[in-house]
């Protein structure tokens, strides 16, 4: 990690992440966790991981729940060839079989029809959801079928670009923590949020210094 100045950073203001400031963050949280320091002088700063704001990446990391990144990746890119563009209305064209040729569960296929139908019905509205706070943005997503705390985590540190989620749900992160403070296998979840507490306001960022920890050390650093 190269060395340099960081100004103060003005907790009180600072909700979002963004090319600003991620760095910034990442060296105040160093400052704070030993640990997280090795691994910034260790492996570098973290990608600033981000998504846009559409129905595609709702897609994306409803594909990813409980399967690899890559198998995820592979069933989007099927899809993208059958839609072109991976729309509410372009999905809902699609039948079951092709779904299934793309790679897309049974379970899935519901969830994801689900979510097109409430766009196109507009009892969700994406552009609306920058505006609203988390608990508002989590409570309106976990109404949907096959949408639940983990994919809301994903959807509001990666789109939305909130510094202040732990997804407690996601191995790679809790796996990292793990190894990182030695912590014992059996460790509980409500464990895990305590050993989080102490990166707050920013603990979106502590978990992406943890996934850079999780790939690096698997030799996955461009994943």
């Amino acid at each position: 990690m190269k060395k340099k100045t960081v100004p103060a950073i003005p907790i009180e203001e600072t909700t979002i992440f963004n090319t600003e400031n991620f760095h910034q963050l990442c060296e105040y949280l160093a400052s704070q966790d030993d640990d997280l320091k090795t691994i910034l002088i260790t492996h570098g700063y973290p990608p600033m991981w981000t998504r846009e704001n559409t129905f595609e990446t709702l897609v994306h990391i409803i594909l990813e729940q409980q399967v690899s990144l890559a198998s995820a990746l592979a069933a989007l890119n099927k899809l993208k060839e059958k839609t072109k563009e991976i729309t509410p209305e372009s999905i809902l064209t699609l039948t079951d079989e092709e779904m299934r040729e793309c790679y897309v569960s049974r379970q899935k296929n519901i969830y994801i029809r689900g979510l097109a139908i409430a766009i196109i019905n507009g009892n969700l509205d994406l552009e609306k959801l920058p505006e609203m706070s988390n608990d508002e943005v989590r409570e309106k997503l976990v109404s949907l079928k096959g949408i639940g705390n983990w994919t809301v985590d994903v959807y509001l540190m990666f789109t939305l670009q909130r510094t202040d989620i732990f997804p407690v749900g996601d191995l790679a992160a809790v796996n990292a923590l793990k190894k990182l403070k030695q912590l014992p296998p059996e460790i509980t979840k409500e464990d895990i949020l305590q050993i989080g507490e102490q990166w707050k306001p920013f603990r979106s960022v502590a978990s992406m210094i943890l996934w850079h920890y999780y790939l690096s050390a698997a030799g996955k650093k461009n994943t």
